[in-house]
């Protein structure tokens, strides 16, 4: 499909196409924070448990990077 191989495609998907959902979740979750006057340790309560998730995707980016996969 237009030059590109079920692999890059792949790559293309979970990289770009993920973390752009990974930011807009971290939009939804200030956003969240802002409409119920969460407040500073509110704010960092929601951060940290709603985005918790998005972190061993990060990690395994860094571990690939690390090892040079």
């Amino acid at each position: 499909m237009f030059g590109f191989n079920e692999e890059q495609i792949a790559w293309f998907g979970l990289t770009i196409g993920v973390g752009a959902f990974m930011l807009y979740m971290v939009f939804i979750i200030g956003h969240l924070a802002w409409e119920s006057k969460a407040g500073k340790f509110g704010t960092f309560v929601l951060f940290l448990a709603l985005g918790f998730g998005m972190v061993g995707f990060v990690a395994k980016m860094l571990i690939e990077w690390a090892i040079g996969r």
